[in-house]
């Protein structure tokens, strides 16, 4: 039987079922996978429950619920969080975002607190088994303004007050332990470092009171990034570092540090987040590990009895939060037509079989549109990375000779990356009419330190111009219209968003998503993390104060002059309302074309499935009013500028 004709109707206003109801209230974000005996645990964030994070348990083929309504496991250290539970012998231990104390629960007993109701904050959580005990990151903010960090150790039972390892330094993360627990180690760093700048790797021995004696560092420094120890079944001591360049393996024996594989790959991401792991041990002489290539993650398996390596064949070309034990290995796995999903896979036999799907889409797949990975020039004879996607429909053509709108989207981070992965969000756009190319610009992480460091003194600058040049080479190619090009991105890429549309006339709209435009305000307003963080990427302050305006959209709105929306969540502590404000004001003074939209309780990133709902619709019915097409949003956003 043939198919249906197709109709036609203009780039942009073709229906879709990739509805901003699938997108927001059945999908769930997955994060923090974690093994027990045969269990396997993870965290589902639920925009249909409010954002809340709850903690699910697969055993025996069946997924059960852990965490009890109203309790969420979200931590804020270092407003990012992670690490926010982690689980022993059928016990969790979580922390509860709303009083972000730690909680002990054996289900199906409810949750009991373990740490006192204070100013104080945890994550990077790890059960010290050989003491009944938590070790984790603390963020203690009782004393007012920058708050100090430590790492510290609460007793399971709750009666004691938590004990402080180690302090001293403006930033820890992963405190980890041998599997008798008679060692450690942990990763410290300093202002105005960012933990994949510059980080130190210590081992201690742990003494029978549980205290941290004989603290030493194995490796590490000013430019050398550390991520992830973990000590192997046998006790040596594993780590990540970026010596060679690049994000590579290596090991800690007989004081002498060794490459597992020296590879032109990343074996991690940026650790935006605690509790990020991206390989695990098996059994003593087996290791698991994921590493990204040009953007594209690969699964493979290291057999110590020969040190070889071995590629397993899968369809994800994004692994993350990778547990091992025995035949077994269990990840977040997603791919170009794939959502992401928990994954189990036999070491064995290299079946693979997915036990949590973040949606169930329902959906023909010849609505998805699957990315090129694509190079292209950019400035100073350089190349810069990006992923296209084309649009696409089973019913829908677009008029003979037409081409599609383009909306170019610029991560968050800076230092971040996007990956080829399943993004509905991104198919929200492909399966209305509109082509995306989503850049991973010059600082991005995933093509090494050097390509990462690109972006020092440079923020504003090669991350807009990569943008650019990326929409004009896809004109140029004759894959889009030069007419329509829009450029979106949240907070960081926010700012190169505003940055785009201040400072170029290429795109004709953008859309900001709780985006920065105020640089100086930035690097007086923001919490501890971050604080230092423009050091690098623009220039020391107040020394660079002329340079911090000069890249500040805020000072500049008289140079834009195309129509902007902006999103903003009204309890941001990493971008506060009143930036967007005070450019939304702006530009109203100046009559430009601006929507604001306001989403009070939410922080940076929207959680709630209405708040997501309604902002792709908002922004899909924005475009339309620009682009002179009608859209399937329009029946329920009638002006977005009112």
């Amino acid at each position: 039987m043939s198919a249906p004709p197709r109709s036609t109707q203009p780039y942009g206003s073709w229906r879709s079922p990739i509805t901003a109801e699938l997108i927001a209230a059945e999908s769930i974000g997955l994060s923090g996978i974690w093994l027990d005996r045969d269990d396997v645990y993870w965290s589902e964030l639920r925009g249909a429950e409010g954002g809340r994070n709850a903690i699910v348990r697969w055993t025996a083929g069946s997924i059960h619920d852990v965490l009890p309504l109203p309790y969420s496991a979200r931590s804020r250290v270092n407003e990012y969080g992670g690490g926010a539970f982690t689980v022993a012998n059928g016990v969790v231990y979580f922390v509860n975002n709303a009083d972000q104390r730690i909680y002990r629960m054996q289900p199906p007993s409810m949750p009991a607190p373990i740490t006192p109701p204070d100013a104080r904050r945890y994550a990077d959580l790890i059960v010290d088994r050989a003491r009944w005990r938590v070790l984790a990151v603390c963020e203690d903010h009782r004393a007012g303004g920058e708050p100090v960090h430590s790492l510290v150790a609460a007793s399971a039972d709750g009666l004691t007050e938590p004990v402080t390892l180690v302090s001293g330094r403006d930033f820890y993360a992963a405190p980890r332990l041998s599997p008798d627990g008679r060692s450690a180690a942990f990763l410290a760093w300093d202002h105005p470092n960012m933990p994949w700048d510059g980080v130190d790797l210590y081992a201690a021995t742990v003494t029978d009171a549980g205290t941290f004696a004989e603290i030493h560092r194995v490796a590490g420094g000013a430019e050398e990034s550390i991520v992830q120890p973990s000590f192997a079944p046998d006790g040596t001591l594993h780590f990540i570092s970026d010596r060679s360049g690049w994000w590579n393996l290596y090991r800690y024996r007989a004081g002498a540090i060794e490459p597992l594989l020296l590879r032109a790959a990343e074996f991690a991401a940026a650790p935006w987040q605690f509790g990020l792991s991206t390989y695990a041990f098996a059994a003593r002489d087996r290791i698991v590990a994921a590493f990204s290539e040009r953007g594209t993650w690969r699964f493979n398996v290291r057999e110590g009895t020969t040190g070889a390596w071995r590629s397993v064949a899968l369809r994800y070309t994004d692994i993350q939060y990778v547990q091992a034990d025995g035949d077994r290995s269990v990840f977040l796995g997603a791919g170009p037509t794939m959502p992401p999903a928990v994954v189990t896979l036999n070491l064995a036999s290299g079946a693979a079989e997915i036990i949590r799907r973040s949606v169930d889409l329902g959906l023909d797949p010849a609505y998805l549109s699957e990315p090129s990975t694509i190079e292209y020039a950019t400035g100073d004879g350089e190349r810069a990375h990006a992923f296209f996607y084309r649009p696409r429909h089973t019913e829908v053509s677009a008029p003979a000779g037409e081409r599609p709108p383009l909306i170019v989207m610029s991560h968050g981070g800076p230092t971040a990356a996007t990956s080829s992965a399943l993004n509905l969000k991104i198919q929200y756009w492909t399966s209305r009419g509109f082509a995306v190319l989503d850049v991973n610009y010059r600082g991005s992480a995933g093509y090494g330190r050097a390509y990462r460091r690109r972006l020092d003194g440079a923020w504003g600058v090669i991350d807009v111009e990569d943008c650019i040049e990326g929409a004009r080479h896809l004109v140029a190619q004759r894959e889009v219209d030069a007419a329509r090009l829009a450029i979106r991105g949240g907070s960081a890429g926010g700012y190169t968003t505003l940055c785009a549309l201040t400072f170029h006339r290429v795109f004709h709209a953008g859309a900001s998503h709780y985006g920065i435009s105020d640089l100086e305000l930035l690097a007086h307003d923001t919490h501890k993390f971050e604080s230092r963080y423009l050091e690098r990427l623009v220039g020391p302050f107040p020394q660079e104060r002329e340079r911090y305006r000069r890249r500040s959209p805020i000072h500049h709105a008289d140079r834009l002059s195309c129509p902007v929306i902006f999103f903003q969540g009204a309890e941001d502590r990493v971008v506060p309302p009143d930036q967007t404000e005070r450019l939304v004001q702006a530009l109203r003074a100046r009559a430009i074309p601006v929507a604001y939209i306001l989403f009070p309780g939410e922080q940076h990133g929207f959680r709630r499935a209405e708040n997501v709902r309604r902002a792709l619709e908002t922004e899909l019915c924005f475009y339309g009013h620009v682009f002179g097409f009608a859209t399937d949003a329009d029946e329920r956003i009638i002006n977005p500028f009112t």
